[in-house]
C-alpha cells in the first residue's frame, strides 16, 4: 500500500475534484466519480471500470478487508488522510471511500427498445434526486430501460448517488432529440403514454398496458411540455384525493411504473 497522501495537489486527488465539480471534465476525461461504500461495492461487482480506489485511512482500516476482496487488478488503490478526504467529499458525513470509474458504453434509444419492453422516460427533469430515484425503482420493478431526453446530466455525483448502485445495472439510454425519440418508439412498436395533470386524461388504474409500453414523466416543476404530450398515444393521469392534484415526478414515476409492470 502506498504511503498516506496529505496534499490536495496529489495528481489523482485534483482529478477527481475535476470530475465531481464539472461536466465538461467528466466528458472530456470519460470518467466519473463515486462516493460511498455501497455504490463503491456495488461498481466493483459489476465489473464497472473503476480506475482509481481513494481510501481515508479509517475507511481503509474499517472497510479495506472488504473491498480489497475485490478484482483490483486493474485499479489503483491511494491512502488518504482522513482530513483530506473530508475536503473531497460531497457529503456531510462521509464514509472516505471514494473512486474513480469509467463512464460506460451506453446503447442508443433504438438498440434498447428494439426488443420490446416496459420504459419509462424522463423528458426534462432537472432534480438530480428525482432522477436517481426513478432509475432506482425502475431497477426494483424490472424495467427493460429508462429513457433520459432533456434531463439532466446522468454521470453527476448526486445523480449516481441518488441510483444507489442501480446504474451499473439498469439499461440506460440518453436521446434529446424529440424526433429521433418518437421515431424508434413508432418504429419499435412501443405505445407511449403521457403522464398529465389534466381531467380528460385516462386515469392509470383504468389502462391496459398491452405490448410494448413506454410512459413519458414531465418536469417536476412543470410537466410535460403540451408538444411532447401531444405526440404521445394517449394522456393518463393518476387519480388523486385530498387537497392536492400533483405528486413529486420520483414518486409519481414509481405509481406509474408499478402500474406498468402489474
Amino acid at each position: 500500500m502506498e504511503n498516506i497522501i496529505t496534499s490536495k495537489d496529489n495528481p489523482v486527488i485534483k482529478l477527481y475534484q475535476k470530475l465531481s465539480s464539472s461536466k465538461k471534465e467528466r466528458l472530456q476525461y470519460g470518467l466519473f466519480v463515486l462516493e460511498g461504500l455501497r455504490i463503491t461495492e456495488d461498481a466493483l461487482k459489476e465489473d464497472s471500470g473503476i480506475t482509481h480506489l481513494i481510501l481515508t485511512k479509517r475507511a481503509e482500516e474499517k472497510f479495506g478487508q472488504q473491498l480489497f476482496q475485490a478484482d483490483l487488478r486493474d485499479t489503483k488503490t491511494i491512502v488518504i488522510s482522513n482530513e483530506l478526504g473530508n475536503r473531497i467529499a460531497s457529503t456531510d458525513t462521509t464514509q472516505g471511500v471514494f473512486a474513480i470509474c469509467r463512464i460506460p458504453h451506453m446503447p442508443d434509444v433504438l438498440h434498447l427498445i428494439s426488443d420490446g419492453g416496459r420504459f419509462v422516460v424522463l423528458s426534462g427533469l432537472q432534480d438530480p434526486g428525482n432522477v436517481g430515484m426513478i432509475i432506482r425503482t425502475a431497477d426494483a420493478l424490472g424495467l427493460d430501460g429508462v429513457i433520459m431526453s432533456g434531463s439532466c446530466e446522468l454521470f453527476s455525483p448526486k445523480v449516481i448517488r441518488s441510483t444507489m448502485g442501480s446504474v451499473f445495472r439498469m439499461r440506460i439510454a440518453v436521446e434529446n432529440d424529440e424526433d429521433v425519440l418518437f421515431a424508434a418508439l413508432a418504429e419499435n412498436s412501443v405505445t407511449a403514454s403521457a403522464a398529465v395533470i389534466d381531467k380528460d386524461a385516462l386515469p392509470v388504474t383504468e389502462c391496459k398496458f398491452e405490448g410494448s409500453q413506454a410512459v413519458f414523466i414531465g418536469n417536476e416543476g412543470n410537466g410535460l411540455s403540451p408538444e411532447t404530450a401531444a405526440r404521445c398515444s394517449r394522456k393518463i393521469i393518476i387519480p388523486m384525493h385530498g387537497n392536492i392534484n400533483s405528486l413529486n415526478a420520483a414518486m409519481a414515476a414509481g405509481i406509474l411504473m408499478w402500474e406498468l409492470k402489474k
